[in-house]
């Protein structure tokens, strides 16, 4: 299909961004890579008469590793993630979800930021993000604020972001121990039927810290803190596998579409999580 008609805008710096935010208020919404917003115009999902591209506004588009602080621009691609030495040596788990997004030529384009800011249930950054428990950075007409990456998401498509704010960055603690992220999908550049994204840190033969999100399971990314506490202190074996699979589970809550029916969906999550754990603990 063919979106609805729209004036197209294209600023030079954050200020005119801001300005035009301020000037058509609802009506405008802010593009980056345009890999999750297009789709929703083709198909009239989304009505965006200002439609604001940020592509030529500078200072988005960088990956800056700081001690134990990573920083990742909103503008950077997954390709960027991808080939970035330093970031897959700090946080390999990124290059490792980015990996699976989509295909070559959408990883090209797309970004953290576009990913992250629109708070659709099926992209695979926001549970990631949780995961490593990454802050936002948004700056609107008040100046700038930070909001945890596990207190952005309301709902589906609703945000803390506010209507008038950008989001600019993420910032993330740089991650220790194993790591996995795993997702299942009907075919090469879609959407995850379910995927689990885990942190690990091992102490003697025992699990000392834990942290998993679940990525298209509910109208938002769950970050499971009972599914991460079930293995503290245990040596991650069958009971305690279990038991985190009971535990996720009953914090999510899929439901029927075209991926399939929500016991499957329930099914798929348990597969999955027990496939990431096992990974990320091997690799702890």
């Amino acid at each position: 299909m063919i979106p609805a008609a729209f004036e197209y805008y294209r600023p030079k710096d954050m200020a005119g961004v801001l300005s035009l935010l301020e000037e058509h208020g609802d009506d405008a919404r802010v593009m980056a890579g345009g890999h999750s917003l297009i789709p929703m115009m083709k198909l009239r999902m989304a009505d965006v008469p200002h439609l604001i591209d940020l592509q030529d506004v500078g200072g988005l588009s960088d990956i800056a590793l700081d001690g134990d602080m990573i920083r990742i621009g909103a503008m950077v691609t997954q390709a960027q993630i991808i080939d970035h030495a330093g970031l897959t040596e700090s946080a390999p788990i990124l290059r490792e979800a980015a990996l699976q997004i989509a295909d070559p030529q959408v990883r090209y384009m797309g970004t953290v930021g576009g990913n992250v800011a629109n708070g659709d249930p099926g992209n695979d950054m926001p549970g990631l993000m949780q995961c490593l428990d990454a802050t936002f950075h948004l700056i609107g007409p008040d100046g700038t604020r930070d909001v945890a990456a596990r207190d952005f998401y309301e709902a589906a498509y609703m945000t803390e972001r506010e209507d008038e704010e950008v989001l600019t960055g993420v910032t993330i603690p740089a991650p220790t121990g194993g790591y996995a992220y795993e997702k299942q999908k009907r075919k090469i550049g879609d959407y995850a039927t379910a995927a689990a994204a885990v942190q690990i840190t091992k102490d003697g033969g025992a699990c000392a810290s834990a942290s998993i999100a679940m990525t298209n399971l509910s109208d938002t990314p769950i970050h499971s803190q009972a599914a991460a506490a079930a293995l503290v202190g245990t040596p991650v074996d069958e009971p305690a596998l279990s038991a985190a699979v009971a535990a996720m589970l009953a914090d999510i809550d899929p439901v029927e579409d075209n991926r399939g029916p929500a016991a499957f969906k329930s099914h798929v999550a348990g597969v999955i999580l027990r496939r990431a754990i096992t990974r990320a603990w091997s690799r702890a």
